[in-house]
């Protein structure tokens, strides 16, 4: 009697304790998943987002870098941890790529969180090579340059190829590179035409005057150089961005959810986090909700399926 009464109380003592240690996210060090190495765009982006974000939490966060299979490896590791909220993956074009590849036609297994950043693929020649963005189209009608990408088959090359084709020019002859800096290293040397890059990559190559963007493949300026016109105002349908947000494992509680979601929509609208945004040529319109930044992602996915299809990469 003594034992089954003692059963009795230790049962009903494990409930209420359940309930605190859920109530009481986070309770260990948030792990934030990227799939890049350290000092990329998406690794910058998720230790800036972690300074604003970790002292709303009240619990330290730290980058996990998982590079490899196009942001696969990445989405495996998040996929093996507990969905508890404590890991938190940097969702990026390279994963809605690989979904893509994978058949899927909009993001899967994952809860959207808030996005961090919307960064538009720009066109990049050489200052001293065309005279405006007229002249730089025109040359393209009859004759392709070499565009340089840092990725074939993902956002750069996939936006290089519809560009082309959605202005009715000749489909551009791709180079990749290992990585942004290599880029635009390669292009102020003459070695390519025309570099597809955000902002941030040529930043000190369009200041020393090295580089002039021709085309923002967008609908709204870029506010450090407001007068590059965009695909929308040329009258092109090529709208293309380098989107960087954050979503947890599917089956992540919807309480969890919300907390996370509260602290990053928070935490990003601090002064620091948004000297970040300007430091790469944004704004705070980068920033968005997890419905905004669900109904991209699924976006993202959709639109790289077609364009794998269309470019004969997949059936």
């Amino acid at each position: 009697m003594r034992l089954s009464h003692l059963i009795a109380c230790t049962t009903a003592l494990t409930v209420p304790f359940a309930a605190v240690a859920q109530d009481s996210f986070p309770s260990e060090t948030v792990e934030v998943v990227t799939h890049s190495g350290a000092g990329g765009g998406t690794d910058m982006t998720a230790r800036m987002m972690m300074r604003s974000v970790s002292p709303i939490l009240g619990e330290d966060m730290v980058v996990v870098n998982r590079p490899g299979g196009s942001g696969a490896v990445a989405m495996d590791y998040v996929e093996e941890r507990p969905e508890d909220g404590h890991t938190v993956l940097v969702y990026t074009s390279s994963h809605a790529v690989t979904q893509a590849k994978n058949g899927a036609s909009e993001a899967q297994n994952l809860i959207p969180i808030a996005r961090g950043t919307n960064d538009p693929q720009i066109l990049f020649t050489r200052c001293e090579e065309f005279d405006d963005t007229q002249t730089f189209l025109d040359a393209q009608e009859d004759e392709s340059l070499d565009y340089g990408v840092t990725h074939v088959y993902n956002i750069d090359g996939i936006s290089a190829f519809l560009f082309a084709e959605a202005a009715g020019l000749q489909r551009p002859d791709i180079v990749s590179f290992e990585g942004g800096g290599d880029l635009i290293t390669n292009l102020v040397g003459g070695n390519v035409d025309v570099a597809v890059l955000n902002y941030g990559e040529a930043a000190s190559q369009v200041e020393a005057g090295n580089a002039c963007p021709m085309v923002v493949m967008g609908s709204e300026p870029v506010a450090t150089i407001p007068d590059t016109p965009t695909s929308d105002s040329l009258g092109i349908d090529a709208d293309f961005a380098t989107s960087r947000g954050f979503a947890v494992a599917e089956g992540t509680p919807d309480e969890v959810v919300e907390t996370l979601r509260s602290a990053f929509m928070e935490g990003m609208q601090t002064e620091e986090y948004g000297e970040f945004l300007t430091s790469q040529g944004l704004d705070d319109s980068s920033i968005a909700d997890s419905e905004a930044w669900g109904e991209q992602m699924n976006s993202l996915v959709s639109r790289m399926s077609s364009a794998l299809q269309e470019l004969g990469y997949t059936n």
